[in-house]
């Protein structure tokens, strides 16, 4: 089912879908097939896959001499999504970027997703990592998520990057990416929620959020996005604080702010105590927000324990 029908089946009641992130190269499918079968009893309806481009970096040999290197760290979005599906039975929803691919190799992407039977995906720019693809006078490059989006709405019109004679329409569901305190790159909030404007005008269907830790931040974002037109659905993102490094490392990473209380409570307590805290404001946060009819999707990396003990409060509370 796409995630846009799911949302609205399921308007008076809010269900918790996951994000995951494949292997490392060479690594094993099966350390997240671990964290998948640990969501299984709360029956999960959509996990996002992410994606990850190519990124560069730099060795230096023992003569002096420096070697640029490129390689995606993480490939596998599309094949783990269809192992996914066919072992768990649930929707996947594998991550498209602009970055670090060409419209061609993306509308290759999208024909293999079609053929696996998979309908939703999340259209995303990308974050540069060192590494800029070139692109040839005969290829094309999306520059921007609107960009994305708009191919995939064509695609879906049964238009290709070339012209083909009885070209078939796919039937992808498009999310996009929202950010509550604006993307970085925006001057102001208003401005970015003119750019989800743009991905809804483009063809987007819903939105997932940026993570956030107070909800009024999303709820103000939200009112600025109807204010504005938006009307497709936004699920909140969240993610739970695990570590005394996360007040600086998700800040850093993802240009966000965090309440003084949490900051606070985290800073003053022991570090084997942070993991408690996080599932603790977690709960509450999801708890609200799942109250206001909202649905909540979570950001996993490597370990599903301290979700499970969220996710398990929120469905015993129903």
């Amino acid at each position: 089912m796409k995630v846009a029908e799911l949302i609205q089946n399921n308007s008076t009641n809010p269900f918790i879908s996951y994000e995951i992130i494949p292997p490392k190269r060479g690594g094993s499918i099966e350390g997240v097939f671990n964290i998948i079968e640990q969501l299984m009893p709360f029956q999960p309806p959509f996990i996002d896959v992410t994606s990850h481009a190519a990124e560069a970096y730099y060795e230096e040999l023992t003569d002096g001499t420096v070697i640029k290197h490129v390689k995606r760290k993480r490939p596998g979005t599309l094949g783990l999504c269809a192992g996914i599906k066919s072992k768990f039975g649930i929707e996947a929803v594998p991550h498209l970027l602009c970055d670090g691919f060409t419209a061609e190799e993306t509308e290759d992407a999208l024909i293999e997703l079609n053929y696996l039977g998979i309908q939703n995906v999340l259209a995303l720019r990308g974050d540069s990592h060192g590494y800029t693809k070139p692109v040839s006078n005969n290829r094309t490059k999306n520059s921007y998520a609107s960009d994305l989006v708009a191919q995939i709405k064509r695609m879906n019109d049964g238009v290709y990057i070339e012209k083909l004679m009885d070209a078939a329409p796919t039937d992808f569901c498009i999310g996009v990416a929202g950010y509550p305190e604006k993307h970085f790159e925006a001057p102001n909030l208003e401005k970015d929620v003119q750019m989800m404007k743009l991905k809804q005008d483009a063809g987007a269907d819903y939105v997932v959020t940026q993570l956030f830790y107070d909800n009024q931040q999303f709820f103000n974002y939200v009112d600025k996005c109807r204010a504005a037109g938006v009307t497709i659905p936004i699920l909140p993102g969240l993610k739970l604080i695990a570590t005394k490094n996360h007040l600086k490392m998700l800040p850093k990473s993802f240009f966000i702010n965090m309440p003084n209380d949490l900051v606070e409570e985290v800073e003053a307590a022991k570090p084997e105590h942070v993991g408690t805290i996080g599932v603790e404001w977690g709960k509450k946060q999801a708890e609200e927000l799942m109250s206001a009819g909202y649905p909540v999707h979570f950001y996993i990396m490597q370990s599903a324990k301290n979700i499970k003990k969220v996710v398990k409060y929120l469905k015993e509370k129903g």
